[in-house]
């Protein structure tokens, strides 16, 4: 044992190039990147926020002041700061709203948690002082919600019309939010309910104005692409009987490398004769099964097109599959992958179908639909960019709808239901003894950066304006909130700033465990990307074969030669 000198040997357990972090350090490191992270997106908050440019690998450029679609394309790397990205893809998804929210509030629990850290209290001390709170929390939310009756239509109606505006107030169709909560709540009730999100389908067209946008009580597609003939179809019909195919009606082509030997020309007019008859026989079964409408998936050929156009049928080839996926699930009927024996349970029905001309695009309609009930929204204007923008938008107003008619209770927006949490979470912190105590006040704390950062966005000043908010709910004013157009704080409740309890619910419980998660990590382990299989792979070699200098595999002799 001399030989050692008194010391025990290292022991290796990583590979050489192992990053190891741990301790305080590391958990500071962490929290110190997911502030970035905020940083980059606080300022799209609210009705007075910025929107963010991000320009893809590819050249490709996003205008949006959505967090989640902002988190999504951000590309983080670092490991601590992707669960923010991981709870704003579950906002969205959950509520559809709230998604910068859900991503400041983790990292306000993050940053009144760093001090207690850096000064040797236990994380697990503050991971349960913060469950502790977001329970708390919720279970003021549930008490504080307003109940709507449902069964007064026009009081649920008008509620939706509020939320949808709500959410639409900080998009960058502010502007229209009145036109498009309305056409949202439509689009809405129109499905059955279920609510099925993929029964609204959303059609771009550039050129016109946000206004022209409209909803369609039924499926609406792009025309495809058509052949001579096309001209010469009907435009409307009423009742029609809708076959939906995925079979070619066109002259099929020879194969590769097939060969056909004939000794006569009799035997080739044969062949060719064949073909025809073949390509007719199908038509005239599709024209004998009363069809009016006829839509395949596959390609529908010149010959098909005109013979249809002779007998007042329209026809529309290369359909893509989701349109014609919601037109059987609207129309009925079933996709037909052979036309021998069509009968009428294989052919949808509705009210009315016409083609017109919306924008510089021609649209196939079909509305009055039994089978299913479905809509789609038809959005206009300028820039591309713009017109994306608008569908996440209103992606995210549908959302909000969906969830206010499944869970019927609304809290004040604009700050108002943050405040108020914060008062009884202060008020709660001291009933608690022992270091929970500060850490539950700097929870109630934290909960203020989203009034603070609506100031903030607007141009206030938010100590003035938070001042004001502390006086009156202390005095009992549960619903005032910051009020971004008078520059003042009001009564959200009765402004209609409204929002369903669901999206505070989740936001909390989301950025709650999110913190939580980055508190409970003490140590970080990355393992070293090999540079040398990193290379081969980038030259189109195998990643893990290591070339020797002479050109061959290492580790192994050379190919016997013979």
């Amino acid at each position: 044992m001399a030989q050692f000198g008194g010391m025990q040997p290292g022991i290796i357990l990583l590979r050489e190039g192992t990053d190891t972090s741990q301790g305080k350090a590391q958990l500071i490191s962490n929290i110190n990147a997911c502030q970035a992270i905020s940083d980059t997106i606080r300022t799209t908050l609210g009705p007075r926020g910025m929107d963010k440019m991000i320009v893809n690998q590819h050249g490709q450029t996003t205008i949006s002041n959505d967090g989640a679609t902002i988190m999504k394309l951000l590309d983080v790397v670092h490991p601590a700061a992707r669960t923010l990205t991981d709870i704003a893809k579950s906002q969205d998804s959950e509520v559809g709203d709230g998604t910068t929210s859900v991503v400041m509030l983790a990292c306000s629990f993050m940053k009144e948690a760093k001090p207690y850290i850096e000064e040797g209290v236990h994380p697990q001390i503050i991971i349960r002082a913060y469950r502790q709170a977001a329970a708390f929390a919720l279970a003021q939310i549930n008490e504080l919600s307003v109940k709507i009756d449902k069964g007064d239509k026009a009081e649920l109606r008008s509620l939706l019309e509020r939320c949808a505006a709500t959410t639409l107030s900080s998009k960058l169709v502010a502007a229209q939010k009145g036109y498009f909560s309305k056409l949202c709540v439509d689009a809405v009730l129109t499905l059955d309910e279920l609510l099925p999100l993929n029964m609204i389908g959303m059609k771009k067209v550039q050129g016109g104005a946000l206004e022209e946008s409209e909803l369609v009580e039924g499926v609406a597609f792009k025309k495809a692409f058509s052949y001579a003939g096309f001209e010469m179809q009907p435009k409307r019909y009423d009742e029609p009987l809708i076959a939906m195919l995925n079979i070619e009606l066109e002259l099929k082509k020879e194969r590769d490398n097939a060969e056909v030997r004939v000794d006569n020309v009799e035997d080739y007019q044969a062949i060719v004769d064949a073909e025809w008859d073949i390509l007719y026989e199908k038509l005239q079964n599709i024209v004998d099964s009363g069809a009016k409408v006829v839509l395949s998936k596959l390609p529908i050929g010149d010959v098909a097109t005109q013979f249809f156009a002779d007998r007042d049928i329209f026809c529309a080839g290369r359909v893509p599959d989701d349109d014609l996926r919601r037109t059987m699930a609207a129309c009925g009927g079933a996709v037909q992958t052979s036309v021998a024996k069509l009968t009428l349970d294989g052919l949808g029905k509705c009210k009315l179908f016409e083609e017109r001309q919306v924008g510089g695009e021609r649209y196939n309609f079909f509305k009055g639909c039994p089978e299913a009930k479905t809509c789609t929204i038809i959005l206009r204007g300028g820039a591309e960019q713009f017109i994306e923008e608008t569908e996440r938008s209103l992606h995210d107003a549908i959302m909000i709808v969906r969830r206010a008619i499944k869970n019927d209770a609304v809290v004040a927006g604009g700050g108002a239901i943050e405040m108020e949490l914060s008062k009884r979470l202060r008020e709660y912190a001291r009933e608690i003894e022992g270091k929970q105590q500060l850490i539950i006040s700097g929870f109630a704390k934290a909960l203020e950066c989203i009034p603070r950062q609506l100031c903030d966005n607007a141009g206030f000043d938010a100590t003035n304006i938070l001042n004001k908010l502390r006086q009156k709910h202390a005095a009992g004013e549960i619903w005032y909130g910051v009020d971004v157009f008078e520059e003042d704080i009001a009564d959200n409740f009765v402004k209609t700033v409204w929002e369903p309890a669901v999206v505070k619910i989740n936001a909390i419980t989301a950025a709650a465990e999110a913190c939580c998660i980055v508190l409970s990590v003490d140590e970080t382990v990355t393992n070293p990307t090999s540079k040398i299989a990193g290379a081969n792979a980038q030259n189109g070699g195998h990643p893990g074969l290591q070339m020797a200098p002479g050109g061959g595999p290492m580790g192994g002799g050379s190919m016997p030669q013979r």
